[in-house]
């Protein structure tokens, strides 16, 4: 992928000193998702992991809105009428999306306004990062169309992020979590004023990428490896990790620069 000339067919791109922004765009039905934007979501996060000069992703949605999920009628609607076979090519390919967002080595920050439900709340749930706002409504709702709520790794991802016991309620019940209460169990990051949480989530995603963006990759590679690792093996993959990153450039730039009293400029090496 050349960052500077991608040009998508199912969302919105920009790249902007180092930062790429996502923005889902379909605005009048509150940026649906359908079989063709899933899938080049996914492309799209797996060339990412051969495109260093991204060094951080913000993925949004357009028009107040962040995801109302899979479009009813371009979606849902075929799969009551596919086979076993094809739907398990479905749910497999809508897997791998999050598998993409998940194995690639940019930190990626959801910028959540307004609707975020069922596979919109999986694109929040699977980013590194997310901010919302008070009015924002998150709700993974399969069960309200028929389904589990084991949907594209929320089992297992949303329990660790908010814990087991509210986890399985959200799972259970489909209800909307505000964006307070998103806060306060640690869905949210922050919460910003409406209209300023795209703004906000790109202040940090800069942040991040005027840092050690090498270490930074690192930090999200262990973050998802030591989910299932013995506390010892975890201590002995952070050594091997710490090492690694002990051989950067950016780590000598900044012994350098506190021995100079002067700020460190990393460059991501």
């Amino acid at each position: 992928m050349n960052p500077e000339t991608f040009k998508p067919e199912h969302f919105l791109w920009d790249f902007k000193d180092k930062v790429a922004t996502v923005t889902l765009n379909r605005p009048a039905r509150k940026n649906p998702l359908t079989f063709e934007s899933y899938a080049e979501l996914r492309d799209a996060f797996r060339d990412l992991a051969t495109t260093p000069e991204v060094k951080i992703v913000v993925i949004t949605g357009a028009g107040g809105n962040f995801c109302s999920g899979g479009d009813v009628h371009e979606i849902i609607g075929p799969l009551t009428k596919m086979s076993t076979p094809e739907l398990l090519e479905f749910t497999k390919m809508t897997g791998n999306l999050v598998k993409a967002m998940r194995a690639c080595p940019q930190p990626i920050i959801a910028a959540v306004e307004g609707v975020c439900a069922g596979a919109g709340a999986i694109l929040a749930m699977s980013s590194d990062l997310r901010f919302g706002t008070a009015d924002s409504k998150t709700a993974f709702l399969f069960t309200r169309v028929g389904l589990a709520g084991c949907d594209m790794g929320a089992c297992s991802l949303l329990p660790r992020i908010i814990g087991h016991g509210r986890a399985a309620e959200l799972l259970y019940t489909g209800r909307s979590l505000s964006g307070e209460e998103g806060l306060n169990w640690g869905f949210f990051n922050r919460l910003c004023p409406v209209g300023e949480t795209l703004a906000e989530a790109q202040v940090m995603a800069q942040r991040l990428a005027d840092g050690p963006t090498f270490a930074h990759a690192m930090t999200k590679a262990q973050l998802h490896m030591e989910w299932d690792m013995p506390i010892d093996a975890a201590i002995d993959a952070e050594a091997e990790a710490q090492a690694i990153c002990m051989k950067t450039r950016d780590f000598t730039r900044a012994y350098e620069a506190f021995a100079s009293k002067q700020k460190p400029v990393f460059r991501g090496d």
